[in-house]
């Protein structure tokens, strides 16, 4: 396919390389910022541009690929019509686009992407559109990045997909900020948790989060829980943090 990026940003960065590996053709990048759109450009030897006005005409996909708060203001004056227009936000409705093009939707890849990625990630890609071309080309391109984990998701289910990501990668990265902070303040190596993150995160490949949960919470072991609160009294917040998740494992584990 013939794909127009709008965004110079992660996301755009990320899934313009996945669709150049699948084959598809980027034709243009618009971006405010005219500097990060043409060295996209330069690495996908493509033409890049900063003015609304001289967009391309001719592909079969637009993707604004922007934060969702610049959504609303790029498709302000964007008018495209009987062309396949579709954003990569999830929590906002396809219909921000309605007066863009007849055929609209949304292409959310859930995934924390960065534009300095090594290789290319898996990208579990949900899909939703204003009619049956919208829905159908955006499938077919979401199914050429991620043909395992593509599907059609309208907007309640993107938003409580989107609920259950921040709570598996933004609640748990803060966690692992308090670990870090906690173990610089005590003189201890936060790197030496790093084996202990990774082999949590990879066994929920293989078992649920239920069955994969151990601790002294779950155990009931009242002695090293006394031991670890009073070890975090220097620590409020941590100390608080501590005794609400200790509480939501034994009440999750009755």
């Amino acid at each position: 396919m013939d794909i127009v990026l709008l965004g110079s940003g992660n996301v755009a960065a990320v899934l313009g390389r996945k669709f150049k590996a699948a084959g598809h053709h980027i034709v243009q990048i618009y971006s405010r910022n005219a500097k990060a759109a043409s060295e996209l450009a330069y690495e996908w030897d493509t033409e890049s541009t900063n003015y609304i006005s001289t967009i391309n005409r001719q592909a079969d996909i637009y993707l604004l690929a922007v934060s969702d708060e610049a959504i609303a203001e790029v498709v302000q004056d964007l008018r495209l019509p009987g062309k396949v227009v579709a954003h990569t936000a999830a929590s906002v409705s396809k219909e921000v686009l309605k007066n863009v093009s007849d055929h609209y939707g949304v292409f959310y890849p859930l995934q924390s992407l960065r534009s300095s990625m090594p290789g290319l990630p898996e990208i579990p890609v949900f899909v939703d559109g204003s009619d049956e071309l919208a829905k159908t080309k955006l499938m077919t391109l979401a199914a050429s990045v991620s043909p395992a984990q593509s599907s059609l998701a309208g907007g309640d289910e993107r938003l409580k997909l989107h609920v259950a990501a921040v709570l598996v990668s933004n609640f748990t990265n803060h966690l692992y900020r308090l670990a870090d902070e906690y173990c610089r303040k005590e003189g201890l190596d936060f790197r030496q948790l790093q084996p202990l993150i990774e082999e949590t995160a990879l066994r929920l490949r293989e078992i649920s989060p239920a069955k994969a949960q151990t601790g002294p919470a779950i155990r009931n072991d009242q002695e090293t829980l006394l031991k670890h609160t009073d070890l975090l009294k220097n620590y409020p917040r941590l100390q608080e943090i501590y005794q609400l998740m200790t509480r939501s494992i034994r009440e999750s584990g009755i």
